[in-house]
């Protein structure tokens, strides 16, 4: 009897082992079928300054935004995490990657080598990309200067830099459905929720977080705890921004500057360097559809946090 009890024990546990390697492999990687792709360098740079790439690629503490050597620290209840290095240098960027590559990273959060990446980096929100527009940035990447230097390894404490185990937060918070236009809304308004809610990320620090870092979806753009773990983050649909115009919103995604005449500061800062380069349609499109959105309350905000400011 003892005898099966331990074989048994030991069927289970291969069992056992056996689904936690299935539900936490990498998921199927995209390929690129049919044609050759001719890349629109362009689109390249308008998905570039979408995507708030050099927010946090660009080396730190220098003035060019082009020179994506990585470096910043970006801190987080599970760790601290650093931003790699995205420039074209075969060595210590991407100057090597295949498109195919460059695809699944983005869209689908897994390395050329095929181990997972810590959601840090937004493909959550960039799943839902175009797949070509992803193709184009790529294309755009490899115009940029090569900058040398590895980035240090992330400071994560253990569980938190099990990759494995990231296979199973993406089963909770990836659904991997593209962007799906609304036949019912204008091109202008379908345009701002694909900048929206794929390349422009707002989602990711504009929204509270569960115990496991996954926005909570009821209360998505609804403000909360600034995820890098000073301040608050505002909520951006109309229980946030009803006393704001379109226009306002508009105005604000090129010059910082808010209705009352203050100018935002802290990470917002940064995204508003992407955003001021952006086309007018776009930041017009942006701010239709955030103006769009239905009023949801956000999570309580503590008093300490409510004295120290909004950092958006």
């Amino acid at each position: 009897m003892p005898r099966r009890i331990f074989l048994a024990a030991i069927l289970a546990g291969a069992a056992a082992l056996g689904v936690y390697w299935w539900l936490t492999a990498p998921p199927t990687a995209w390929a690129a079928t049919g044609p050759a792709y001719t890349p629109n360098v362009a689109n390249g740079l308008t998905t570039f300054n979408a995507g708030g790439c050099s927010s946090c690629h660009a080396v730190p503490g220098q003035p060019d935004r082009l020179r994506l050597g990585g470096g910043l620290a970006i801190p987080s209840p599970f760790g601290t995490f650093y931003a790699p290095n995205i420039s074209p240098d075969p060595v210590d960027g991407i100057g090597r990657w295949t498109e195919a590559e460059f695809v699944n990273a983005v869209t689908k959060g897994i390395s050329p080598t095929g181990f997972h990446y810590f959601p840090a980096f937004p493909y959550t929100s960039y799943q839902h990309a175009r797949v070509e527009d992803v193709r184009d940035l790529f294309a755009y990447l490899k115009t940029l200067p090569v900058v040398l230097g590895k980035v240090r390894d992330h400071d994560v404490p253990f569980p938190f830099n099990v990759r494995r185990n990231i296979g199973i937060w993406k089963l909770l918070f990836m659904d991997g459905k593209p962007f799906m236009p609304d036949a019912a809304r204008s091109s202008q308004w379908n345009r701002g929720a694909y900048l929206v809610n794929s390349f422009g990320h707002c989602a990711e620090c504009h929204s509270p977080r569960n115990l496991l870092g996954g926005i909570i979806a009821n209360k998505r753009l609804a403000g909360g705890p600034n995820p890098e773990g000073e301040g608050w983050v505002p909520n951006i649909t109309q229980k946030g921004l009803s006393e704001w115009s379109a226009k306002d919103i508009a105005y604000f995604l090129e010059t910082g500057e808010m209705p009352e005449g203050d100018n935002d500061g802290g990470a917002m800062a940064r995204v508003i360097k992407n955003t001021s380069q952006l086309n007018p349609e776009d930041r017009a499109a942006i701010a239709e559809y955030l103006k769009s959105l239905p009023p949801v309350e956000g999570p309580p905000r503590p008093k300490k946090a409510a004295k120290s400011g909004d950092k958006s």
